[in-house]
């Protein structure tokens, strides 16, 4: 069988948790920021985790994990 290959922007905008679980950065945090309020700002910092629909589809495109 030939090797399937890894979705190039899911290997630059994923990583995986110790448990499996599919990390990635919050949406929402580029430009026009003024028109939300300080509490959105914060609660978009940092990374998330994925829901698991979300995670199931973001798997196949990494067939061999990162």
């Amino acid at each position: 069988m030939p090797k399937l290959k890894t979705k190039s922007g899911a290997k630059k905008r994923f990583k995986l948790t110790a448990t499996g679980k599919i990390k990635a950065g919050v949406a929402g945090k580029r430009h026009r920021l003024i028109s939300h309020n300080g509490k959105y700002i914060r609660q978009q910092r940092g990374t998330k985790v994925m829901s698991s629909a979300d995670a199931k589809t973001i798997k196949s495109y990494l067939p061999y994990g990162l």
